[in-house]
Order: C-alpha cells, then structure tokens, then sequence
C-alpha cells in the first residue's frame, strides 16, 4: 500500500497546469482591473459627469452627502461599475467577433484543401479533358 505524503501532493498540485494558469490569470486581470479603473475615473468619469457637476456646484461627486449619507460614493460606485461592465461587453464582444472571422476562415481553408474536393475537381477536370479529345 503506497502512501503519498502531504508535501508530495502539495507539490503534485502545484505543479499542475491549471494552477499556474490560474495564477497569470489572477495576474493579469489585476493590471486589467487597475487600467480599467483609472479609464473610468481619469478620463470617462470626468468626461461624462463635468456638466453634471457643475450644474450641481459640486467639486468632487464622491463629497456629495446628505445627513451623513454618502451618495456621491455610490453614485461614483454605480457608475464605475457601468463603466466597466460597459468594457468587458466590449472586450468580449470584439472576442467573439473575432472568434467567428477566424472559425470562417479555417472553415474556407478545410474547404479548399479538402482530398475530397481536390480528388472531384481532378475527376471533373479529367472528363473535361476527356470528352474534349472525343470530341476533336
């Protein structure tokens, strides 16, 4: 009866290739989440809400309260989150986009280097020769 030890098996799952995927994954969508998130505050936020907040006399939307209620954070939260809902759709949309171009793409390659399709176009190709010599 073999018997694995917990460092043994620690190391096994680490090793594993869906662990190391996860992690550039996690690493990744950080840097992401931090270009979105200055997208959102430095340049969109700004750009969609000046108007607003100056019809309001208000600096900054995140000081906006009411009897200690912070609207203006939730405000800035509701739309940070639109915002970046708003990206990611678009990122994936482009995905899938391009997703289908390329899948019609191998699919019009597969067509054209299909043995079947070679193998009836040199049949054709042969009658056609064929019945032009009978015919001459």
């Amino acid at each position: 009866m073999a018997r694995s030890s917990f460092w043994g098996d620690f190391r096994k799952f680490l090793m594993q290739g869906n662990v190391l995927d996860l992690a550039v994954a996690v690493v990744i969508g950080s840097a992401f989440g931090k270009i979105v998130n200055s997208l959102v505050e430095d340049i969109i936020t700004p750009a969609i809400l000046s108007p607003a907040i100056r019809a309001a006399r208000v600096e900054n939307l995140q000081a906006l309260q009411f009897q200690g209620i912070k609207y203006g954070v939730f405000l800035a939260a509701i739309i940070n989150f639109l915002v970046i809902a708003l990206c990611v759709f678009l990122l994936i949309r482009a995905y899938e986009k391009a997703k289908r171009r390329f899948v019609r793409e191998e699919a019009i390659e597969e067509a054209a280097a299909d043995p079947v399709v070679i193998s009836q176009e040199r049949l054709t190709n042969a009658i056609d020769r064929l019945t032009s010599t009978m015919n001459r």
